[in-house]
């Protein structure tokens, strides 16, 4: 495995994952950044059970991240590439996870309607390339999302697209490298 991608912090903490062909993953660095924040007081037990979908899934490392540290955390995780969902399988079965995460070759905008209602935190970073996904995710998103639900979404600097404050508090909103996490909660 060449990859540098690995797990930061719980039980798998160290394990190194697979990514699938031109993947452009979370560094390290900004997913510990992204971390430290959720837990300087947005995520308030990480022993409560919770329900995650890391909508944009990739490699599956954030949602894998919370599997690691969250132990009562259930995560979904969906991708329309082929090539992601079968690295995130990957992921998960290397690391014999299994119960706790649901792998679903499924486009994120048109699986809103069917996860977002029973989330408490979604994560979504579609591909730099493609920065009006999130625009169209999160107008999907909005019609069905309950109070409260929390909204992490990385955006490639430079292309950052502002969020509806009327619809969402922004708990933070921090630049790493090219990767800017905007972490909202919905009113």
């Amino acid at each position: 495995m060449d990859s540098k991608l690995q797990i930061i912090s719980g039980q798998y903490r160290g394990h190194r994952l697979f990514l699938p062909p031109d993947a452009r993953p979370t560094q390290n660095r900004a997913r510990i950044a992204l971390f430290n924040m959720l837990e300087s007081g947005i995520i308030k037990d990480p022993n409560a059970e919770m329900i995650i979908w890391d909508a944009f899934a990739g490699s599956g490392a954030f949602g894998i991240e919370c599997l690691s540290r969250y132990p009562r955390a259930k995560v979904i995780f969906t991708d329309n590439a082929y090539s992601s969902v079968a690295t995130v399988r990957r992921n998960l079965s290397m690391l014999r996870i299994g119960s706790w995460a649901e792998v679903m070759h499924r486009d994120a905008i048109g699986s809103v309607k069917q996860f977002a209602p029973d989330v408490n935190i979604v994560f979504i970073d579609p591909p730099y390339d493609h920065p009006n996904l999130g625009k169209s995710f999160m107008k999907h998103f909005l019609r069905v999302v309950k109070k409260g639900t929390i909204l992490i979404w990385e955006q490639e600097v430079g292309s950052e697209i502002e969020p509806d404050t009327k619809k969402w508090a922004i708990l933070r909103d921090k630049v790493y490298g090219r990767a800017r996490f905007l972490i909202l909660q919905k009113i």
